[in-house]
């Protein structure tokens, strides 16, 4: 059902293509009601409800929408500005062959080494470009070396002092490559910034998805990258409780989904039922463009908490809009008082004005009375 302030509208029957189930939700005003009422006792006619269950057969439960106690998992997570990932660099090796610089770390190691002098440490390079292996030794210049090319090096510096050395060298800790592992905000075009490596498009993919492509992206730059992903903020996916403020403008909430909410947690999470509210609410699940038809599921509200009911304790979809209707005698009361405002200050003019004239036609008989000694 459709409805319209002061309008009635009851959906007799499914358009053609869609599968949803019409529910029709009343949205009669106590005058409009009145005077239906008195129409039909009047003319002599008989109420007919034009959806009946005919009309509507019980789905069956497979198309049943999901609630409380009878739950569904999610569909895969999508990533979607704006939400903000996780990502953790397991393995970060530059591409070979890879040139030493400035603050490297390397780890050499060296047998038949000086008994008192062993080389088998951690050595940075210097700001000069050098390694500094003891005062035995001395320094070796190895910026801009690939790591054989630095072995080499090595080799022949301590062939100066040492007869047949054994040399190894590994890299221990790259100092120019940028760390990977971070937060990143997923931007409105839907890719994220990985600063000196470019951006990767992220959008519409799952977590496994978003791995993958940032994998393949990150071999342009290094060996083998290994790195896990994870969704930190769901910042795109959310349902809506949208509270009729009885003539006085809507409030609409922005709320985002976990996978576990239902009608009762989404009320809960707006403190409850305002006093303008009524107890009429319904769940308005979007449908594709091209459905002709409303999916509206009627909440009984008195019955999920007086009574524990989970029937209409629907659990809420991302896009879900949770409906909380006004009250109809606030409503009556605030339009009342809106149509009848200008005249009760117009009335409200009229009546100083004709007291202070009063007053004043008063005060001149009592001046003149009193200076004729009356």
């Amino acid at each position: 059902m459709s409805g319209k302030r002061g309008q009635v509208q009851f959906a007799a029957q499914r358009p053609s293509g869609c599968s949803a189930q019409i529910v029709p939700v009343p949205f009669f005003r106590p005058a409009l009601l009145a005077a239906l009422v008195l129409a039909l006792v009047a003319g002599g006619c008989r109420v007919v409800n034009p959806y009946g269950p005919v009309l509507d057969p019980p789905a069956p439960p497979a198309q049943q929408p999901p609630r409380e106690l009878a739950k569904v998992s999610l569909p895969s997570y999508h990533i979607e500005p704006p939400d903000v990932v996780q990502i953790e660099m397991l393995k970060l090796v530059p591409l070979p062959p890879y040139r030493a610089e400035v603050f490297d770390v390397l780890q050499i190691n060296v047998s038949n080494t000086l008994v008192d002098q062993p080389i088998n440490n951690y050595y940075m390079i210097e700001a000069e470009g050098t390694i500094n292996l003891g005062p035995a030794y001395g320094t070796v210049r190895v910026v801009g070396m690939t790591i054989d090319e630095v072995k080499r090096a090595i080799d022949r510096k301590l062939r100066e002092v040492l007869r047949r050395p054994e040399v190894s060298v590994q890299l221990a800790r790259v100092s120019g490559a940028q760390p990977v592992t971070g937060q990143y905000l997923v931007g409105p075009d839907g890719t994220i910034n990985l600063r000196q490596y470019g951006v990767v498009h992220v959008a519409g993919k799952t977590v496994t998805e978003a791995r993958i492509a940032l994998q393949k992206h990150l071999e342009r730059f290094l060996d083998s990258p290994e790195l896990s992903v994870e969704v930190v903020a769901y910042n795109s996916k959310v349902y809506y409780v949208i509270t009729q403020g009885a003539g006085m403008g809507d409030t609409v909430r922005r709320l985002p989904v976990t996978g576990n909410e239902t009608v009762l947690d989404a009320v809960a999470n707006v403190n409850g039922l305002s006093q303008l509210s009524s107890k009429r609410i319904w769940v308005a699940r979007p449908a594709p463009s091209q459905f002709t038809c409303q999916q509206v599921l009627p909440v009984d509200w008195d019955a999920i908490v007086k009574g524990g009911e989970t029937k209409t304790n629907y659990q809420l979809l991302p896009g879900d809009r949770v409906f909380i209707a006004e009250n109809e005698m606030i409503y009556f009361n605030n339009m009342f008082a809106i149509v009848t405002a200008p005249l009760e200050r117009v009335m409200g003019l009229a009546g100083l004005a004709d007291s202070t004239v009063h007053g004043y036609q008063t005060l001149g008989r009592n001046y003149n009375r009193q200076r004729s000694g009356f």
